[in-house]
């Protein structure tokens, strides 16, 4: 197949209908921030190539060379039969504009908490130039810990996670990003190394997805490390902790912003004491709650 390809493909715009045929065909997942088929193949493409996400039709009817186009189908290849997300393929994911570096010790970055931190957590934080302490639990990547240190010029961040794997991911973002003064990586279980410590804002996008769910993930999402994913048989075991635990560590009208997926329902039942507010973001108003300080158990 692939000399075959190589015979009659030409152009960027031929590998791209090229590669959306074998992806259909393929019957892949998505949801690591591409939604279809068309859009994977177009990411993959333009990024193996080194070209910016916008420009495809630009660049559509570009002629590659031989070793472009086999590279290329080596990389549509691997999709199929790998059913790795493309954010692994190319070791990049994209989020909110900002490129970060991902492999299979990390999830790929998708927090709905990014579109939060674009308009700096406003209304909620009414001054951003006054927070000073933020704290990012499961940082994975550490992508919102970048994107909350850049929202926030005044803030040192803290950004945790058990994973020692994560945390070296994190450092290679930190470092990329010139954020080594201001973000701090921490291998802890949640609070645990943190001591006494208290901030302005926590961000966590916890492990949440169901023990029924985590049995029919996709074989994409069986990529990802399963730590990052498990929140236990209801999804809430990280979340449940996290809550009862955030109080003692936020300043006096601190904020406690948490991501739970599909899982509201479980929140307000296993929480029912917290009084929270649902935030909302491109994907509803139940994905993301935020608490505050005075209001937590």
């Amino acid at each position: 197949m692939t000399i075959d390809a190589l015979a009659n493909l030409r152009t960027l715009r031929d590998v791209l209908r090229f590669a959306v045929t074998r992806f259909n065909e393929g019957n892949l997942s998505y949801g690591h921030g591409q939604a279809n088929a068309f859009e994977e193949a177009s990411f993959i493409i333009l990024r193996a190539l080194k070209l910016p996400l916008d420009k495809l039709e630009f660049f559509a009817d570009a002629y590659l060379t031989h070793a472009e186009i086999n590279a290329l189908l080596q990389l549509i290849d691997r999709r199929v039969k790998k059913r790795a997300p493309a954010a692994y393929l190319l070791n990049e994911a994209w989020l909110m504009g900002y490129q970060f570096y991902v492999d299979e010790s990390v999830i790929v970055p998708r927090s709905f908490i990014a579109e939060l931190l674009r308009d700096d957590l406003a209304p909620w934080v009414e001054d951003p130039d006054a927070v000073t302490d933020i704290l990012d639990l499961c940082t994975g990547s550490g992508c919102l810990a970048v994107m909350a240190a850049d929202a926030f010029p005044n803030a040192k961040v803290d950004a945790v996670d058990v994973s020692p794997d994560a945390l070296r991911v994190a450092r290679r973002n930190v470092d990329d990003y010139h954020f080594e003064d201001r973000i701090t990586l921490v291998q802890s279980d949640l609070f645990e190394a943190l001591n006494t410590k208290r901030y302005d804002i926590i961000l966590c996008n916890p492990p949440y997805v169901t023990d029924e769910a985590m049995a029919k993930l996709p074989k994409e999402y069986q990529h990802e490390p399963m730590l990052a994913l498990a929140g236990g048989a209801d999804g809430m075991t990280v979340v449940k902790k996290l809550a009862r635990q955030a109080r003692g560590h936020l300043k006096r009208g601190g904020l406690l912003f948490v991501e739970v997926g599909d899982g509201r329902r479980e929140v307000e039942r296993v929480l029912a004491d917290v009084p929270m507010t649902w935030l909302t973001t491109s994907a509803g108003d139940d994905m993301v709650f935020m608490a505050r300080q005075e209001e937590l158990p």
